[in-house]
C-alpha cells in the first residue's frame, strides 16, 4: 500500500461537517465516493481538520492508502475527471504521493483560519461571511486580537465535551483587517481547539461594539471557564485557509 496526499477546497454551506455522518451530507462521504468511482477500490480518507457543519475550505489536506496510483504526471491528470464527479461545490487541487508515515494531521505545523464579517447587506457574501450591522471599533478588536498571542492556555475556547489532553495552543498570528466591505479575522496556530476561533471572534466582537472591556476580555481567557465566551457567531464566515507542513 502507498500513501497519498489530496488537498481540496469547499464550501460547506451545504454539508454536516467533514466527518461522515449517519443520515447526512459530508464533505468526507463525496469525496470517497469520487475516488471509490474513478479508481474502482475503496479508500477512506483521513483528514487534517474535520471542520464543522458549514464551515468552508480555501486548502484542506487529506491522506488515503491505496494500491498504486497512476505515476504523478497522469495523477495529476486525474483531477479533472474526479471533480466532474464530485458536486460543484467540492474541488481536488492535487494528489500526490508521500512517505509512507506521513499523516496529514499529526505532522501539520500549523493552521490558518479566516473568519468574514459583513455590516452592509451584500446578497453576494450571505452564504460566506456574517452579517453584524453594528459599528464596530477596529482599533479594539485589533487590541483584543494581540492580547490572545500572550496566552497558551485556551480552555475558555473550547466547546464543552471536547476529549483533548491539553487546551495550550500557540497563536502564531491574531489579526483583524478591513478589505473592501468585509472587516475579516486571520488567525494562525499550532493547533486549534474545537469552536476555538469562533469562540475568540463572538468574544471578540463584545469588545469591538463596547459590551466588553479588553480587561474583560482577558479575565475570559483567564477563567478558563467556556462559559464565559461568546460562540454564537454563525459557521458560514469561517474557512479553514491552509494547513502548513
Amino acid at each position: 500500500m502507498l500513501r497519498y496526499f489530496i488537498e481540496v477546497s469547499y464550501r460547506g454551506t451545504k454539508y454536516s461537517g467533514f466527518q461522515i455522518q449517519q443520515n447526512a451530507n459530508s464533505i468526507q462521504a463525496e469525496i470517497e465516493k469520487a475516488l471509490k468511482i474513478f479508481f474502482k477500490e475503496d479508500i477512506k480518507l483521513t483528514c487534517s481538520s474535520r471542520t464543522d457543519a458549514g464551515v468552508h475550505a480555501i486548502s484542506n489536506y487529506f491522506h488515503f492508502d491505496a494500491l498504486s496510483l497512476p505515476v504523478q504526471q497522469v495523477l495529476n491528470e486525474c483531477t479533472y475527471n474526479l471533480n466532474a464527479i464530485l458536486p460543484d461545490d467540492i474541488v481536488v487541487k492535487r494528489i500526490y504521493e508521500v512517505e509512507k508515515n506521513a499523516h496529514c494531521r499529526f505532522d501539520a505545523l500549523s493552521r490558518s483560519y479566516r473568519y468574514d464579517i459583513y455590516q452592509n447587506k451584500d446578497p453576494f457574501v450571505s452564504d460566506r461571511a456574517y452579517y453584524y450591522p453594528y459599528n464596530l471599533d477596529i482599533t479594539k478588536l485589533q487590541s483584543a486580537a494581540d492580547v490572545l498571542i500572550e496566552y497558551n492556555d485556551f480552555t475558555s475556547f473550547s466547546k464543552k465535551n471536547t476529549q483533548v489532553k491539553s487546551f495550550n495552543c500557540t497563536i502564531i498570528k491574531s489579526q483583524w483587517t478591513i478589505q473592501y466591505n468585509l472587516t475579516i479575522y486571520n488567525v494562525e496556530a499550532n493547533r486549534f481547539l474545537r469552536g476555538m476561533v469562533r469562540g475568540f471572534v463572538g468574544t471578540m466582537l463584545k469588545v469591538g461594539t463596547g459590551k466588553i472591556s479588553i480587561h474583560d476580555f482577558r479575565n475570559i481567557i483567564e477563567s478558563k471557564n467556556c462559559t464565559n465566551a461568546d460562540f454564537s457567531v454563525p459557521s458560514q464566515g469561517l474557512f479553514l485557509l491552509n494547513v502548513r507542513y
